[in-house]
């Protein structure tokens, strides 16, 4: 029995058009000889009725009095409603179909509220079902505590369920289907000259997604890349295959890595860096006490005799500069701020990458606040009202356009 997995972001199942479309993926798929698992997120996005964030707001989002428990039960129902929606399309097409939620899917979870971790996969009852039907639609981003409770495995859970199922069912793909036609050297709603790339390793598109690049979630990637399972990110409303993730050695197969020096440039907005005056290492050591005690996770640390800056998302800002507040530390906040990141699998060990990020800026007039690097990826912290500029400057310092056209 061959199997693929195919995942429908809330953007492909949120009209009868869009459905239309990923219906004609599906319908390609099982005249290939494929068995087929759909997993679908909720339909559409904040303001469609069913999306995550449209549930959110009948309760009063961050307001709300319900546990986290509770939370769940109500966030699970967008991907319930998405999955008898889309089972319903098939089966009106006469396609051999049934539904499953993530339990039914036998998605286990390791029962952390809203942000569930996938201890286990049992694919007793889907295999057995497959045997029947040709298309098993299931609800993403949930699964089933030990106790029986519902938990949902946070934001771009649906990503994470298709990879964890191709990998238990030892699926021949995973589809990830989305509104982009794959992977990008940029964002191009803000790089003209953005290039899409046919394929990318998983340790490439891993660090993309870790630094904002959101056409994948993180986890999925990092789950595929444990078994070895191909990923391809494609549109549903194109018929192009997309962006190829795979391993290093495929990558390097049809293009030296060593040559690309940098896969892509990806940013994140709406930060604020906060430089924290301390005295020594034992107050340095209690800041971050307090405000992991608080459940606030920091980025961009750097760390020095006097001080230590890091940032955080801006709707965290005042909070953070409370608990400061109250332990008697002084902050110094900049607001409105982005961090960029140039990720690459051959940065590692060549010599002159800063020196090229540093000319392009400066060429631009744009200030650096804060840079950190790593073997893969470097980043800066500009100002978002330089974001654009800055990263179309690094795009064409690097000439990432370029480095594709003969692959």
């Amino acid at each position: 029995m061959k199997i693929i997995v195919q995942k429908f972001g809330g953007t492909s199942v949120q009209s009868p058009e869009s459905r239309q479309l990923a219906f004609n993926h599906l319908q390609n798929s099982i005249d290939q000889g494929y068995k087929v698992v759909v997993v679908v997120s909720a339909i559409g996005r904040l303001g469609d009725p069913y999306a995550t964030d449209t549930l959110l707001e009948l309760i009063g989002a961050k307001e709300t009095r319900l546990s986290l428990r509770e939370q769940d039960m109500l966030l699970s129902v967008g991907e319930t409603i998405s999955t008898a929606v889309f089972t319903n399309m098939l089966l009106e097409a006469g396609i051999k179909a049934t539904a499953f939620s993530g339990a039914q899917a036998g998605i286990r979870t390791t029962g952390e509220y809203t942000a569930g971790k996938i201890s286990e996969v049992d694919t007793t009852r889907l295999r057995e079902t497959l045997e029947t039907v040709d298309i098993v639609v299931v609800a993403g981003f949930q699964g089933c505590a030990s106790n029986g409770d519902i938990t949902t495995l946070g934001r771009g859970g649906s990503d994470t369920s298709a990879a964890a199922l191709g990998v238990a069912l030892g699926a021949e793909r995973v589809d990830i289907f989305t509104d982009v036609d794959g992977m990008y050297t940029a964002d191009p709603r803000i790089v003209k000259h953005a290039r899409s790339l046919p394929t990318v390793s998983y340790n490439e598109v891993s660090n993309m997604a870790y630094q904002g690049a959101k056409v994948i979630h993180p986890r999925a990637v990092e789950i595929a890349m444990q078994a070895k399972i191909p990923l391809r990110i494609r549109s549903t409303y194109l018929e192009g295959e997309g962006t190829l993730v795979t391993s290093q050695t495929e990558v390097s197969g049809r293009f030296d890595v060593k040559e690309r020096l940098v896969t892509g440039i990806a940013h994140v907005t709406n930060l604020t860096q906060l430089r924290v005056q301390t005295n020594d290492v034992q107050t340095q050591q209690q800041a971050f006490a307090i405000l992991a005690d608080a459940g606030i996770s920091l980025d961009f640390i750097n760390i020095s005799t006097n001080e230590i800056v890091f940032t955080v998302p801006e709707r965290k800002r005042e909070h953070v500069l409370t608990l400061l507040k109250e332990a008697s530390y002084h902050a110094e906040t900049t607001e409105n701020c982005a961090k960029v990141s140039i990720v690459g699998a051959g940065i590692a060990g060549v010599p002159g990458v800063t020196a090229k990020i540093v000319s392009a800026l400066s060429a631009k007039n744009i200030a650096i606040l804060q840079s950190a690097d790593s073997h893969t990826t470097v980043w800066i912290l500009v100002e978002e009202a330089d974001l654009i500029a800055a990263v179309n400057a690094l795009h064409d310092e690097f000439c990432i356009e370029n480095e594709f056209e003969e692959e």
